[in-house]
């Protein structure tokens, strides 16, 4: 056969396959689409028939243009060759497109066809008029490349026609299989009771493979039958059957089916599975032996939940792997409760965000917190519907461990920060009631004041109580502003009651029973001892007067902050857990949603950014003092390394109790050793995790050579590297615990300044060969003029740099350097090196310290003797201090006398 006389038939073939379609779509599309049914049954079935119509008219244009091709290709014969012809062949397996329509379709045409047509002629006239003409078209193509491919010698145009006539084959198997399947189908739902096939029989649904057909048991129930079809797999079980999503199967790759039934089933299901996951079928309809015969494990899909416990009724939109959901996605219930986040294994697992509807009101609790295993666990921030905020731990899906709850709004705003256990505030925590002006610090029990407690006021009033049930009991002690003492019983508005004793600022005391009756204000019976003496030195505060010390340890209070960092060090401080045990260094819901995007990202102005692997790495390259102390500092100013995630936290308790309404001075003792012991715990952290890497590289820690205690080295490397996160608050604590004798010093300082600088030296017994005059032949105006801008001014200067540190070290060290340029003064007088005896060293340095005015001085002195470096007990900075305290007590004498002189010539 030559290319003309393919050509001609083909010509032939296609002109009669168009008049097939002309009578196709006079005598069954025109007459179907002429009138639109009025049931809504009706109407869905005709929306698809138009699809159907429209699917038909384009294979009717493709042959009429394939028609024109060939005929234009046919009256210019020299210019037609084997290639040419290739080209047409590859239009015409379109067809394969076109026939899977009409076969998605048919069931469809079928119940229209029921009008015309009896039950007997069905499937004949269906096959007739739609099935074969398309077969035959198939056919005949076959046979004429066939004829071609014989006559052709080889070379390049016989394997081209080779490859069509492959292809035609491919596209004939594939018709007669999609043919047999719907066969199958039909006779499966006459097999099927109504019950079944009301449930299971969808036009489009095609019977793949039948457990009658090719035996193969679910259960040991040989009554149980199996069917495989294109979209769902099938268990039916005696009168109930079970439907499973085949996008939503998994065929467990280690189960081997060793009979030869068992293995044909496990891969037909892949191959369901594979081809339910793209849309769309093989060609040919099982594809290539050994080509993507299995399925993905991880997998995106929408399902609802029906009978699932807690996920009953939800519908689930999100990634999955070996049928559970894993990795990101989202849970939507009817109520409209939602859950967006990460899921482990069928649980929710990792960050998420759930809302919950609150009944009869408008608005939801939505929480932005770690889970585990489907619970609420580890940090995580939780906004009310009722525009409380909770920022803390979760555990079990209830508030456990420590956390703040706030309530922002203008109708009772409240702050409590503490501890928390079965969702009710437990154990100890600070109550800010901004309504009262009040601040509670202590003990609770189920959401109540329960215990001892301390409550402080704006007024300046602190009492110090026992509560139960949130009512107060028994005795107390309450810390006047005037600093009278009360020591009994009181009501809540602070009137004294029954027995107590009031001892007054003066040393006088008041002992007995008191009464409070309206009108006649505060009455007593019993004893005023004034036996005390009243004129006893009140500059200076005693420890007496310093609550919680006893009701409260130290090492009881913030609990919840290191367990929750203990659990992580004994986690294996993993990276996935590292967020959820330390989360305070984010304050607000959008930084914590972006800090579980991008886990360990970049916040703030920090320059690097650390992954566990890295911290715990560099732990061990850092181990010497001389680096030691550069990595801590840079680790606890990270918002990324979990010390300085730690050290956020207890910023944020430290803040609580002591600022705004909580700075009173009868706190400072307590405030002082919290901080004492907040670097004692980073320092045994810092040891634990550093313990943690060399265990994991099997090595041993290296024993400390220099004898220090675990005590010393947190006091004496970690203390300096926290102490300005806590400065503001506690020094404030020491001006108010300070504030009278730091006045009389002032006053002190304000007389002494009065002074030209020849007179004070004089006054304070300086010895003359010392003066820095010995130089100046000027008049005795001239003189003092110069002398009150030079006289030892560079230690004066020195010295006024005690206030711009916080550390103690820093502060010691300004305070040799003063040492040290009073003395190079002194010496260049004198014209040879000379060392002060403290006889000559105390009046000159009170002279520095009345020039130097600096304010708080004796918050200052007292701030470094408790917070100084225990190894410096003893050496050059504890005798300069000690110094320092002697000038600073020696100005406050000075007013005291002048005070008490002055009283004494107004008394007889």
């Amino acid at each position: 056969m030559c290319t003309a006389e393919a050509t001609a038939s083909l010509l032939q073939a296609e002109e009669t396959f168009s008049a097939c379609l002309a009578r196709i779509d006079a005598l069954i599309l025109k007459p179907l689409l002429q009138a639109e049914p009025h049931d809504q049954k009706g109407k869905d079935n005709f929306k698809l028939l138009l699809l159907l119509n429209d699917r038909f008219q384009a294979l009717w244009n493709f042959t009429e243009e394939n028609y024109r091709i060939l005929k234009q290709k046919c009256s210019t014969s020299e210019s037609f060759c084997i290639q040419d012809f290739y080209t047409l062949v590859n239009l015409c397996l379109n067809l394969r497109s076109c026939s899977e329509a009409w076969k998605h379709h048919k069931t469809v045409l079928k119940q229209f066809l029921t009008d015309f047509t009896s039950e007997t002629s069905m499937s004949l006239a269906l096959y007739t008029v739609l099935h074969k003409p398309i077969r035959d078209h198939v056919e005949q193509y076959i046979l004429l490349l066939t004829k071609l491919n014989e006559a052709l010698k080889e070379g390049p145009e016989k394997d081209l026609v080779t490859s069509a006539i492959k292809e035609y084959v491919k596209l004939e198997s594939f018709i007669s299989q999609v043919l047999d399947e719907a066969c199958f189908t039909k006779a499966l739902w006459k097999s099927l009771g109504y019950k079944f096939t009301d449930m299971l029989c969808v036009p489009e649904r095609r019977l793949l493979e039948d457990s009658r057909n090719l035996p193969i048991s679910a259960s040991t129930n040989r009554s149980d039958r199996i069917l495989l079809f294109d979209d769902v797999l099938v268990l039916i079980q005696g009168n109930s059957f079970q439907s499973f999503d085949l996008k939503l199967v998994w065929v467990d790759k280690n189960c081997r089916e060793k009979s030869a039934p068992g293995a044909v089933w496990q891969w037909k299901l892949n191959q369901a599975i594979r081809q339910a996951l793209k849309g769309k079928r093989d060609f040919p309809l099982w594809g290539k032996t050994g080509e993507g015969t299995e399925p993905p494990s991880c997998r995106f899909f929408t399902y609802v939940f029906r009978l699932e416990g807690k996920f009953k009724n939800a519908t689930y939109e999100g990634e999955w792997h070996w049928g559970k959901p894993h990795g990101k996605g989202t849970l939507k219930w009817r109520d409209g409760r939602n859950h967006v986040g990460d899921f482990k294994e069928g649980l929710e697992h990792g960050f998420g965000i759930c809302l919950v509807p609150r009944r009869s009101e408008d608005r939801y609790d939505c929480y932005k917190c770690h889970w585990y295993e489907g619970k609420m666990r580890g940090y995580g921030i939780c906004e009310y519907g009722n525009e409380m905020v909770y920022k803390g731990y979760f555990k079990d899906d209830l508030r456990q461990g420590f956390g703040i709850l706030e309530n922002p709004s203008a109708d009772h705003p409240f702050k409590y920060t503490g501890q928390w256990e079965n969702d009710k505030k437990n154990g100890y925590g600070v109550w800010d009631d901004k309504d009262r002006g009040e601040r509670y610090i202590g003990m609770w029990h189920d959401d109540h004041k329960h215990g001892q407690g301390i409550v402080v006021t704006q007024s300046g009033v602190c009492y110090q109580r026992t509560f139960h049930a949130g009512r107060m009991v028994g005795s107390g002690i309450l810390l006047l502003e005037d600093d009278s003492v009360y020591e009994g019983n009181f009501m809540e508005d602070l009137t004294f009651v029954g027995k107590g004793k009031l001892s007054f600022a003066n040393g006088f005391v008041l002992e007995g029973t008191f009464t409070n009756k309206l009108g006649q204000g505060l009455q007593t019976q019993g004893i005023l001892n004034t036996s005390n003496d009243p004129y006893r030195d009140q500059s200076s505060p005693c420890l007496k007067d310093q609550l919680g010390l006893e009701e409260f340890p130290v090492e009881e209070r913030w609990k919840g902050i290191y367990d929750q960092f203990l659990e992580f060090i004994h986690s294996g401080c993993k990276e996935e857990t590292e967020e959820s045990f330390t989360g305070f260094h984010i304050q607000t819901s959008k930084e914590l949603r972006k800090s579980q995007e991008y886990l360990f990202c970049q916040r703030g102005t920090e320059d690097v950014s650390w992954k566990m692997e890295d911290i715990l790495e560099e732990l061990v390259q850092h181990q010497e003092l001389k680096s030691l102390q550069p990595y801590l500092d840079k680790a606890l100013k990270s918002s990324l390394h979990p010390l300085g995630k730690l050290l956020k936290a207890l910023m944020i308790a430290f803040q609580a109790t002591y600022s705004g309404i909580g700075a009173n001075r009868h706190l400072l003792t307590m405030a002082q050793e919290e901080v004492k012991y907040y670097a004692k715990k980073i320092w045994e952290f810092y040891q634990g995790l550093l313990h943690l890497v060399l265990e994991q590289k099997g090595q041993l820690p290296t024993k400390s050579v220099d004898g220090e205690t675990n005590d010393q080295k947190a006091c004496s490397i970690v203390l300096p590297l926290i102490l300005p996160c806590f400065y503001p608050e506690l020094f404030m604590l020491y001006m108010l615990y300070h504030e009278r004798e730091d006045d009389l010093y002032c006053q002190g300082i304000v007389d002494l300044s009065l002074f030209p600088d020849i007179k004070l030296l004089e006054f304070l017994d300086v010895q003359k060969h010392l003066w820095p005059l010995k130089d100046l032949t000027l008049t005795t105006n001239q003189r003092r003029s110069l002398i009150k801008d030079k006289c030892f001014l560079s230690a004066t200067e020195c010295l006024q740099k005690l206030i711009t540190t916080v550390d103690p070290r820093e502060k010691l060290v300004i305070l040799q350097k003063t040492y040290e340029e009073i003395e190079s003064t002194v010496s260049r007088v004198v014209e040879k090196d000379y060392k002060l005896p403290m006889d000559d060293l105390l009046p000159l340095l009170m002279y520095v310290v009345s020039r130097a005015k600096i304010q708080h001085l004796g918050a200052e002195i007292h701030l470094i003797r408790d917070l100084m470096d225990p190894t410096n007990q003893g050496g050059l900075y504890d005798f300069l201090l000690t110094a320092l305290e002697s000038c600073y007590e020696h100005i406050q004498r000075m007013r005291l006398h002048q005070r008490e002189n002055c009283h004494g010539t107004h008394n007889p």
